[in-house]
């Protein structure tokens, strides 16, 4: 059972139906991404204990895999007690989905180095917080995806915009943001990081990104980095999924600086950067690895096999009908290149709704320009 059906959760549904597996893809709206390819779906409001009760117990799944945050994790635990396997663990699912939580354990519990930071309940409090970390600093929801309710504060007449983005923002019924201290870094980089049934912890080449209102516009790997950096970030990575438990994919989030290496954040499942992979990158994408490890089958290594990038293509206004996709075949011209359509009935104002690809020995600085010309042709009308 696959609770969220996007654009990543499609992925993984092939990547798990060519492995023999039978999914129930689930979502708060009918039609979703995931539900386009799975053997069935349910359509719920996932915040809703009872609603997630009922499918699970009408479903009767023996793996459940969440896809996005809007979750009632605290369910979790109880389904683990009837002997389901959730992904990567009910302690994983339910640290991560919440900022608050997840920045806990790595900053306390296992110490590794983050930011500085303080949680907010109320704009007097964002203001205290905003006092100890400075400005610029960072105020992002607690629960939230795809930087939605992310924001900079560079001013005091930036602050009370920030509590009310960031509350816009939330997703679920968490009402608080956290506020960190804006890091002097060179780059940002995620590192999928794989953990298995069978104690290993394998690592894919870093991905570099580039960030618009919190959300992901590029991504190349390999990223160019010292390997002492790399190997820093690894052992970061090993210590945080380890102390959560449990198999998959990680995508966890670095910012490398000239003081060294800040872990970011984690989520507990393919990452939207890690599309990139898509372009057979790597031996296995991150969509084949996560079902693999959720599957308890051994991955032995995960090994780069060309460069790649890629830029997405989002949709400018909201509406309701079917969007119709222009500028496929100029797209479709390019050599070495790919793009995907992710299904999604509906458009919103920077909805992502598609991805470009490109792949070869190129350097990924001119990759990257590739996709993002690919993606310039392919519009979401």
């Amino acid at each position: 059972m696959l609770l969220g059906s996007g654009e990543l959760g499609k992925e993984f549904v092939i990547a798990c139906q060519r492995l023999g597996q039978y999914i129930i893809a689930v979502d708060s709206y009918d039609n979703a991404p995931a539900m386009q390819v799975a053997q069935a779906s349910e359509v719920i409001n996932m915040l809703d204990g009872n609603a997630l009760d009922a499918i699970v117990a009408k479903h009767k799944p023996d793996i459940i895999v969440p896809e996005i945050e809007a979750i009632r994790t605290e369910q979790f635990y109880n389904y683990e007690k009837q002997g389901i396997k959730v992904v990567p663990s009910a302690k994983a699912a339910n640290y991560t989905m919440n900022r608050k939580a997840i920045r806990d354990l790595a900053a306390i519990e296992v110490g590794v180095k983050t930011a500085k930071y303080r949680y907010a309940t109320s704009y007097e409090e964002l203001k205290a917080g905003v006092a100890i970390c400075g400005m610029p600093c960072v105020v992002k929801p607690l629960m939230s995806s795809s930087g939605k309710g992310q924001s900079v504060i560079k001013n005091d007449a930036d602050i009370l915009n920030a509590w009310e983005y960031g509350l816009e923002g939330s997703r679920g019924d968490v009402m608080e943001v956290i506020v960190e201290e804006f890091v002097d870094f060179d780059y940002e980089i995620t590192l999928l990081t794989l953990t298995q049934d069978n104690g290993e912890t394998l690592f894919c080449p870093p991905i570099g990104h580039r960030q618009e209102r919190g959300d992901y516009q590029e991504s190349w790997q390999p990223m160019p980095m010292i390997y002492t950096r790399l190997i820093e970030a690894q052992k970061m990575a090993k210590e945080v999924t380890n102390a959560l438990g449990g198999s998959g994919i990680w995508g966890v989030e670095f910012f490398i600086g000239k003081e060294g290496v800040y872990f970011s954040e984690l989520s507990p499942r393919p990452h939207d950067t890690g599309m990139v992979t898509l372009g057979n990158t790597q031996n296995l994408s991150e969509f084949e690895l996560h079902a693999r490890a959720v599957l308890g089958i051994p991955v032995n290594e995960i090994t780069l096999e060309r460069n790649g990038a890629s830029a997405v293509i989002l949709a400018k206004n909201e509406s309701n009908v079917q969007p119709i996709f222009s500028g496929i075949n100029k797209a479709a011209s390019y050599k070495n290149s790919d793009f995907k359509l992710f299904g999604k009935p509906t458009t919103r104002p920077y909805r992502r709704m598609a991805v470009a690809l490109t792949f070869g020995d190129d350097p990924v600085e001119d990759l990257v320009k590739k996709a993002v010309e690919i993606a310039a042709h392919i519009t979401v009308n």
